[in-house]
Order: C-alpha cells, then sequence, then structure tokens
C-alpha cells in the first residue's frame, strides 16, 4: 500500500471518528418513547418550549407554569394556557455546542490536514522544486481551520421531546 493510500485512509478514519463523535447515544428506554406529563414539572420559568396540539398546531415560547389540567406558556402577545387533553406534545430547546464542536473539527481537521501534508513533502522530495515541510505547514494549520469552521457549523442544540401524549 502506497502513502497516499495510507494518508487517506488515515483522513477517512479521522473524519468518522470526528462524526460519530456527533451520534446521540440514547438507551433503548420506553419511558424515553413516551415522555410522561410528570417531565414537565421539571422545567424551569422562562425555558424556551414548543406545543404541539392534536390538531398539529404549534405554538413556542417561554414556560411559565404546568398543572395537572394543562400548560401555561408566555409568547409575545400574552401567556397562553392549553389543556392537557389538547397537547401531544412539548419539547424543549437542547443546548448549542458549537464551541465544542469547533474543537472537534479542528482536532480532526488537524489531523487529515498534517496526514495530507506529510503525504505532499514525501512526494514533493523528488521534485525539481522543493517544497520540504510547506505541506506540514500549511496543511495542519489549514485543515485545523476548516475543521473549526465546519465544526461550528454543524446544527445542535434540536428539540427534544420532554412529553409525548400516548
Amino acid at each position: 500500500m502506497n502513502t497516499t493510500t495510507r494518508v487517506l485512509l488515515l483522513a477517512l478514519a479521522l473524519s468518522t471518528l470526528g462524526a460519530a463523535t456527533e451520534l446521540p447515544l440514547r438507551a433503548a428506554d420506553p419511558q424515553a418513547a413516551n415522555p410522561a406529563w410528570e417531565n414537565l414539572k421539571t422545567l424551569s420559568p422562562g425555558q424556551e418550549i414548543r406545543v404541539v396540539l392534536n390538531g398539529a398546531k404549534s405554538y413556542e415560547g417561554e414556560f411559565q407554569s404546568v398543572s395537572d389540567t394543562g400548560i401555561t406558556l408566555r409568547q409575545p402577545g400574552g401567556d397562553q394556557t392549553l389543556a392537557r387533553q389538547d397537547v401531544l406534545r412539548v419539547s424543549t430547546k437542547g443546548q448549542k455546542h458549537r464551541g465544542r464542536n469547533a474543537l472537534i473539527g479542528a482536532a480532526v481537521g488537524a489531523g487529515v490536514g498534517l496526514g495530507l501534508g506529510a503525504a505532499a513533502d514525501r512526494s514533493s522530495q523528488n521534485d525539481i522544486i522543493k517544497l520540504h515541510h510547506w505541506g506540514l505547514a500549511v496543511g495542519a494549520p489549514l485543515g485545523a481551520l476548516l475543521g473549526a469552521g465546519g465544526g461550528a457549523l454543524l446544527p445542535t442544540g434540536g428539540w427534544h421531546d420532554l412529553y409525548r401524549a400516548r
């Protein structure tokens, strides 16, 4: 196996490892598949929520309170109380991890850039123009920069169901 093939396989392995760290790992918990109304009591006032009703109409706003009969959220037009029997799903907005994703992307990008730069340096040793160590000097920082940008752009923090009607 030649050096270029090894470098490309290494780059593929590193990018796969970076993508695998972004996959959510959830246990097969029946409670997670159908969260209960009691879970809504863990919400804090002011937390951003989305409530989807049986008729597929949805409301987004800040959580205010919950009771056995309904849930109240604040919207720009005022507080909205929705009856429990009309609620199909309640979701909360997850945390964004742009900084963490940028660091992971930078590490993966630097590794890929380092591998490609090393391959470029090795192949340039036989060229007429000697560019020794330019591949390493440019490849790793450029790869880190591109990886950090890509990692920061990854969508994270989506909606997570806290309650779903049976």
